[in-house]
């Protein structure tokens, strides 16, 4: 049985440990530098070893790293890691920002070990088989793509005040903490994003002044994108569109389905999935990052990938900020080749 180490004990970090542990696959240990988090998550779920110190846990020689601190912490707890030969699954934004990216891929290639970020929408069984049908061709090329998203974060999230959420440099604010999700997920579908116009805005979240409303134009290649996200509407739902040449595919996150139309004025078809727990997600996740680490398929996101969401983030910020449209330097060959993997 591998062994692993969960660094962080809040809500996701929490989340990947039970996760992980219902795979009944990996022994699993934890570091938290917050004693009381510490102490619930051993007598909990019944973890033999937990950690304090960082160092004591990779001198403990696991096979592989869960970094769920916040992102600003991301890029030099997972270079640690893998410069101690660990594998490395590392939590969505990558980072909040570029520095000691190009180091950690470096670092990744030169040890040859498991590198993925936990983008764990490519978990979702209708959006991977929506996927599937659009690359088949089944519905011609595509030529835009639709993402609308929205929920009550307050209500899903209450603490929100009190963590990573408040700050943009510890990878807060709808961007980074929500429509990375999305961006990446769009770049799944129809490829890397090439250059975008953005407006955030703060409209309602109380107690934070980071943006809880964000729209995006991009455009992926000879694809146009949309994207409009907000967290504080009452209904939690997200749609995924894009529009071929012969028709159109829509995953409902909110519905468990994707749906498809290829008949002009025609009726929706379903393509339903069955009714998924938050946590079926997450043990996907797992399996196939354990699956990766056995020789396997390859992580559900890759680290290439991840770099080119978050150069997407990034560039989504600074054109919010300077109204203007960004271009993205996209490293076309590694994430090509990531997303054939």
């Amino acid at each position: 049985m591998k062994s692993m180490v969960i660094v962080g004990a809040g809500s996701i970090g929490e989340r990947h440990l039970r996760c992980f542990l219902a795979t009944g696959r990996v022994e699993v240990s934890v570091c938290e530098v917050n004693p009381a988090l510490r102490a619930a998550m051993a007598e909990r779920y019944q973890v033999k070893h937990t950690f304090e110190a960082y160092d004591a846990a990779l001198a403990s020689q696991p096979d592989a790293v869960v970094i769920c601190t916040p992102a600003h912490l991301h890029i030099a707890l997972a270079a640690q890691a893998v410069r101690q030969g660990a594998h490395v699954l590392i939590e969505k934004p990558l980072s909040a920002t570029l520095d000691g990216v190009v180091e950690l891929q470096q670092e990744v290639a030169r040890r040859r070990v498991i590198s993925a970020v936990a983008y764990v929408y490519r978990a979702h069984p209708a959006l991977a088989a929506m996927r599937v049908a659009i690359q088949s061709g089944r519905f011609g090329q595509a030529v835009q793509i639709v993402v609308v998203a929205g929920q009550n974060f307050p209500f899903y999230r209450p603490a929100y005040r009190e963590t990573y959420y408040r700050d943009r440099k510890t990878g807060g604010g709808a961007v980074q903490d929500a429509l990375t999700h999305f961006i990446n997920a769009a770049e799944w579908l129809v490829g890397p994003t090439e250059c975008l116009v953005a407006d955030v805005g703060h409209l309602l979240l109380e107690g934070v002044t980071v943006e809880d409303t964000v729209h995006v134009l991009t455009r992926h290649g000879t694809v146009m994108g949309c994207f409009s996200l907000n967290q504080h509407q009452a209904p939690p739902e997200t749609t995924i569109t894009v529009i071929c040449q012969r028709g159109t595919t829509r995953f409902e996150y909110h519905d468990c389905r994707w749906r498809w139309s290829a008949k002009p004025g025609g009726e929706w078809h379903d393509e339903p999935a069955s009714p998924l727990e938050r946590d079926t997600l997450f043990i996907r996740q797992a399996e196939a990052f354990l699956g990766a680490m056995d020789g396997g398929n390859q992580p559900l996101c890759s680290l290439a990938e991840a770099v080119q969401t978050l150069r997407v983030n990034l560039a989504i910020l600074a054109s919010a900020e300077m109204r203007e449209w960004k271009t993205i330097n996209v490293d076309v060959s590694r994430v090509a080749m990531a997303a054939a993997s």
